[in-house]
């Protein structure tokens, strides 16, 4: 389709089994394998009880849950199983919703998700009280399939995305549209707007960004893993989000950049707090998270931070594990993965198009990870 911006899955995207079409997205189950894998790796499109069937020996390791973060998992995984040839890591990416259910059922050793649990949630859980750890930073390109001029880049505010989402800017050369993008001719097409289907930590800085700029956004939708969305077509995954703008001409859509990557005008800028607009950016992502160093599971939200570079919808991905281990063994292989993964492993983050965790969260990480305590009470940290 000559002159269109159209969306690639990203560089794990071959190993991603997939079906999806515009009416069957929703029905779909996305996942990764990892493309390095050493005998035993296992990142399947299973679902979170196929893993959790599994044979679990006193090396293997089993977790479920974002998308988000699954490129680095996939990659990252296959690296320290390759290190540490008597563990074995099973990831099942079925969203951070799938994943939190998992691991508050007892089905995974760890669950992923790109929002905290809830008091609510942790409370549910169970294996006892949860203990959350920092693991990616990340952010969400709007990515389209939109015929422009050779070196055109489409350009958003966050009110106007809202618009749009809402079901309130229905055609490409609406008014709105055409006074942000002077001296580019929009076609008159109707907007295929894209969303996931999926309960996703995803959806959650996403509409986490498009409430604190739009009041007409949170009075209406709000923030969420799981949203009644007043437009647009649902899919599954980040993966399924990504493809679906990929094949739907006309369409927009948003997902972790990671998917998407090789496509240098495929992203819209974005205002940013401070009125610039900003692609998402290995550098502007770390920006909008150096405006905000001290994150915490309870205070998590980095979006929409003020800085000139800062790109504002970016987020960090965490893993959820039971802060008192029921296997001294299991435990202290968890804490020692989820030890490197936030340290040595972030050199696998940046390689991917993540950035790597600022030294301030890595440092939670590590006082997060010492707390973690086996079956008689003893820490299980090194």
């Amino acid at each position: 389709m000559p002159g269109h911006h159209r969306l690639r899955p990203g560089p794990q995207a071959r190993h991603v089994t997939r079906t999806i079409t515009a009416a069957a997205a929703a029905g779909v189950l996305l996942a990764l394998a990892a493309c390095t894998s050493s005998p035993g790796t296992s990142t399947t499109a299973a679902s979170a009880s196929a893993v959790a069937a599994a044979s679990h020996g006193p090396g293997t390791l089993t977790g479920a849950g974002s998308t988000f973060g699954a490129p680095f998992f996939s990659a990252a995984f296959a690296r320290y199983q390759q290190q540490h040839r008597g563990v074995t890591i099973s990831y099942s990416a079925v969203g951070s919703s799938a994943g939190i259910a998992a691991f508050t059922a007892g089905q995974v050793d760890f669950g992923a998700s790109d929002v905290p649990m809830t008091a609510t949630e942790q409370a549910a859980a169970k294996g006892g009280p949860v203990t959350q750890v920092p693991v990616a930073l990340g952010g969400e390109g709007i990515a389209y399939n939109l015929p422009l001029p050779a070196g055109a880049r489409l350009h958003l505010t966050g009110p106007v995305l809202a618009r749009i989402y809402l079901g309130q800017i229905t055609r490409w050369n609406d008014p709105a549209l055409a006074a942000l993008n002077p001296g580019t001719t929009l076609p008159p097409a109707a907007i295929h707007v894209v969303h996931r289907s999926d309960g996703s930590g995803t959806t959650y800085i996403f509409s986490n960004y498009l409430s604190q700029v739009s009041p007409a956004w949170a009075a209406a939708v709000g923030t969420g893993r799981s949203l009644r969305w007043p437009a647009g077509t649902g899919a599954n995954g980040n993966s399924g989000v990504a493809h679906a703008i990929d094949t739907i001409p006309y369409s927009i859509g948003y997902a972790e950049t990671s998917y998407t990557r090789g496509n240098a005008q495929g992203y819209a800028a974005i205002a940013n707090r401070d009125g610039n607009y900003v692609t998402p950016t290995p550098a502007a992502i770390a920006a909008d998270a150096a405006a905000k160093p001290a994150v915490t599971a309870q205070d998590f939200s980095i979006v929409n931070q003020p800085g000139p570079a800062a790109y504002p919808i970016s987020g960090y991905s965490w893993v959820l594990i039971s802060a008192s281990q029921p296997s001294q063994a299991t435990g202290q292989a968890l804490v020692a993965l989820l030890s490197w993964l936030t340290h040595a492993g972030q050199s696998y983050a940046a390689r991917l198009g993540y950035d790597p965790l600022p030294p301030a969260v890595q440092r939670l990480a590590a006082a997060t990870l010492t707390q973690v305590t086996g079956p008689s009470g003893s820490l299980l940290a090194a």
